[in-house]
């Protein structure tokens, strides 16, 4: 699986028309919704913003794909069966058609709008997707230092920290680091 590093946009004119490809990290739907709204905004006098996203989440990977008033099937899926094709994920892309007067008939705009999203995604920097894992930990003050170089060196990050008697710490780390971790500090996860 690979994600997006960061929002990117392409152009193609056909017959015409406009189709401006954009594509967006996105790290859960309610990212996704904000993006579009953005989206809708930048471009009000747009005639169609199809769009297609897929996010992975605790539960697996949730997709919609949308035509935004073209013909059912023309618009939404081909877009997102290029993201689906790229294994991507945590990815919105849409595609902005201003129309130009021609009218490109079902397998037209059906290419058009697939092309758009596969130019965009090609242009985009992606990186393999790596699954984070959880812990909880508590220690001694001393031990937040060597803590937290060993977490840094693993590719890990503090999401969530607590200063009380001991330090209680939320972590991430990437999946396949975790037991290294847990060998370094082996008495202090929860």
């Amino acid at each position: 699986m690979l994600c997006v590093k960061a929002k990117l946009s392409s152009e193609d004119s056909i017959k015409k028309s406009r189709f401006i490809g954009v594509i967006v990290p996105c790290h859960n739907e309610s990212e996704a919704l904000q993006q579009l709204r953005l989206l809708y905004g930048e471009h009000g006098n747009a005639n169609h913003i199809a769009f297609a996203y897929r996010i992975k989440t605790e539960q697996g990977i949730i997709y919609r794909f949308h035509d935004a008033g073209e013909p059912s099937g023309t618009a939404g899926k081909p877009i997102f069966q290029h993201l689906e094709g790229k294994q991507l994920i945590n990815a919105l892309v849409a595609v902005i058609r201003y129309f130009g007067g021609v009218k490109l008939g079902a397998g037209g705009l059906t290419r058009a709008y697939g092309n758009a999203a596969k130019h965009v995604i090609e242009a985009a920097q992606l990186y393999p997707y790596i699954e984070l894992t959880t812990i909880s930990y508590t220690l001694a003050y001393q031990q937040l230092q060597a803590f937290e170089y060993q977490l840094k060196k693993l590719g890990g990050l503090v999401i969530k920290q607590d200063f009380a008697e001991q330090i209680h710490l939320q972590i991430q780390l990437p999946g396949d680091q975790v037991s290294a971790f847990k060998q370094l500090f082996p008495d202090h996860y929860a």
